[in-house]
């Protein structure tokens, strides 16, 4: 039998604007316990954001943390000796945090002289939809569509 789920964790808000998302994003960008460091490349990023675009860092980052967050995903299920790739909703807390680590690995990847302007420079372009990690949720979206023939082996 499966052990039972885990406890989901309280994150406390963070300090400037008072958001849990901010801290979630912070907590995933961070390295090797180097949260300070972390929050100060974020704040930063969203600075630059505010200061490029002339609209609100926070918001800005906000759509575009929901423009790369997937809503249906892919995952593989033996049946009889095939393995399918069954398309699957995905739940709201998954949803988010594919869109956080998908935004940090592609900011992570992008050419530029800092993280500050790599991260900033992924969120302007993923709240244009465009960018690596909206690239990715679209690519992600085309599988779950052309797989929609395997929905019915569903879990």
């Amino acid at each position: 039998m499966r052990k039972s789920r885990a406890k989901i964790r309280l994150v406390l808000p963070d300090p400037k604007f008072g958001d849990t998302t901010v801290t979630r994003f912070v907590n995933n960008l961070m390295y090797q316990g180097k949260k300070t460091t972390a929050f100060e490349v974020f704040y930063a990023a969203i600075d630059r954001v505010a200061e490029k675009t002339k609209e609100d860092g926070l918001e800005t980052w906000k759509k575009a943390l929901s423009n790369v967050s997937p809503s249906v995903e892919v995952k593989s299920r033996r049946v009889g000796g095939a393995t399918f790739q069954i398309p699957t909703e995905v739940r709201p807390s998954r949803k988010m945090s594919v869109g956080m680590k998908w935004l940090i690995l592609y900011a992570r990847k992008r050419n530029g002289k800092s993280m500050v302007e790599k991260l900033a420079d992924e969120i302007i372009s993923a709240a244009k939809e465009e960018g690596a990690a909206y690239k990715k949720k679209e690519d992600t979206h085309r599988m779950a569509e052309a797989n929609k023939a395997f929905a019915h082996f569903k879990f």
